[in-house]
């Protein structure tokens, strides 16, 4: 089994050429790598190959039937046109209805953004606030764009990896990082890639913290409401003494994780009147308003059952009890227990600890798709997605622990191919 290197370093090799017809910031930012494994796994599977994709952040279920009638009546009518900027009056009013409902706070329309995508959200959010040279702090592990993100408005970013060696960001980690130049700090929990969530006294610390230094706090709530072991969802708005427009608090949400909608595309922020204006008029230069039949599917999804996010909650706690068996059960490897999200963050440096290293050679000897610890700000690792069926998570497991365990048999079968391993 040999992996074709074109499909994976293509990209890499174009740019040899051009690079100096291209801006400072243009070659700074580096490619999603998430995004190019998915690329890497539909062609393989469009090949036969039987890959199975541990690296993808996308749920097995179904968008919820609330939202594609919604979505279906918009496009039945074929009054399909422009939108506001800042999202169509239905889709802000559901937003102002969510966080009611999960923040216990009431905003108004002008505190509200709908964008095309969480990651649109935070983007416009970012060149919102951000100059040239002003510091962006984030705990590491990290999401692989807020780097990048931050770099594509000439901003410096500053990833902080607790030193006490867990995943849990302490704010004595976050204050030894700030300068005169820190503009922001982002949060992420549950954390992706770590699937960590961060204890109430931190919340509470960080957010006095930036009140007191005046500094933007950008909760990205991605996954909240996705959560295990009994954890229950928090907000940050419980712990602001002041109102939201006296406040530098960003919280950017979507329907992409929580409702498993991530090809509609929809996501938001909500904020200070001011602020939103500014990233309004932003958005309504890049792309301008969301699609409105996407608005319409994200409306009747917040609006309607909410079950689905609960079953969803519920199915990837299960998926994350069996891989997490899996892996300790694998010699050699090191996991850390999520308490939400859609990962399990695993050290493999006992093998190798060049992660995108190990995660090439998985994918070319057992084609298994994972994704390198090294995107996230902590090389040695890989992190795994526990949105796939509980077969996919015990075969991956499987496969990625008979390619490096010495103690495993010397052949495996996948499906009627007999593979035999000549290199350990």
């Amino acid at each position: 089994m040999h992996l074709n290197w074109e499909i994976v370093s293509r990209s890499k090799k174009s740019n040899i050429k051009t690079n100096m017809s291209l801006s400072l910031i243009g070659r700074a930012v580096a490619e999603s790598v998430t995004l190019k494994l998915n690329e890497t796994a539909a062609i393989l599977r469009a090949k036969g190959e039987p890959v199975i994709h541990l690296g993808i952040g996308e749920p097995k279920s179904k968008a919820p039937l609330d939202a594609i009638t919604a979505a279906a009546a918009v496009l039945n009518t074929g009054d399909v046109r422009y939108t506001p900027a800042d999202g169509t009056p239905a889709m802000k009013q559901a937003i102002i209805r969510y966080t009611a409902d999960f923040y216990k706070r009431m905003v108004e329309p002008g505190n509200v953004i709908a964008s095309s995508g969480a990651k649109q959200s935070l983007m416009v959010a970012l060149q919102a606030i951000l100059n040239p040279q002003d510091e962006v702090i984030f705990p590491a592990p990290y999401w692989v764009s807020y780097p990048e993100m931050v770099k594509l408005c000439g901003a410096v970013p500053v990833p902080v990896l607790p030193e006490d060696g867990t995943f849990y960001p302490r704010m004595e980690d976050i204050e030894r990082n700030v300068t005169s130049y820190t503009k922001a700090i982002i949060i992420n929990s549950p954390n992706n890639p770590t699937g960590v969530v961060y204890s109430e006294d931190f919340i509470t610390e960080i957010i006095e913290f930036c009140e007191k230094k005046n500094i933007y706090l950008i909760m990205d709530d991605i996954y909240n409401r996705l959560l295990f072991n009994g954890k229950k969802p928090l907000s940050c708005y419980d712990y602001l003494k002041g109102s939201i427009e006296d406040s530098k608090i960003i919280v950017i949400n979507g329907v992409s994780k929580l409702y498993a909608m991530t090809g509609f595309r929809i996501g938001w922020a909500v904020a200070n009147k001011k602020l939103i204006k500014v990233m309004t008029n932003i958005q309504g230069h890049q792309t301008s308003g969301p699609s409105v039949v996407l608005q319409a599917a994200a409306v009747g999804a917040i609006n309607g059952i909410q079950s689905c996010v609960d079953s969803l909650a519920m199915t990837l706690e299960n998926n994350t009890r069996v891989m997490m068996e899996q892996l300790n059960a694998f010699e050699g490897v090191r996991p850390n227990k999520p308490d939400g999200a859609f990962y399990c963050f695993a050290d493999f440096s006992h093998y190798e600890k060049d992660s995108a290293k190990l995660a090439y050679f998985l994918l070319d000897k057992v084609r298994v798709i994972t994704v390198p610890g090294k995107e996230f700000g902590l090389d040695g690792h890989l992190r795994l997605s526990t949105c796939g069926s509980i077969k996919e998570i015990t075969q991956g497991i499987e496969r990625i622990k008979w390619a490096l365990d010495p103690n495993s048999p010397n052949e495996l079968y996948i499906g009627e191919r007999k593979l035999t391993r000549d290199w350990i």
